[in-house]
């Protein structure tokens, strides 16, 4: 069973992805954010909630395919 706050962090993830697809990464690290703030340890919000920090400081090209590229290790 799945507990109300998972289902919550399921949410706020889902709705933060949504923006990033849509190069709102502002937007989508805000609901990153929130899903950090029920569960600090939930790692995909993790690794979006950095790759939104990064796109912020550094946007990817307008046609951007939603894919990540790691520059460093």
């Amino acid at each position: 069973m799945i507990t109300e706050e998972k289902k919550k962090v399921l949410e706020y993830f889902t709705e933060g992805r949504k923006l990033y697809k849509l190069m709102k990464f502002k937007e989508a690290k805000d609901y990153f954010a929130k899903a950090l703030r029920i569960d600090p340890n939930d790692g995909p919000s993790k690794v979006y909630y950095a790759r939104c920090k990064h796109y912020i400081e550094n946007p990817p090209p307008e046609d951007w395919d939603g894919v990540f590229v790691m520059k460093t290790k």
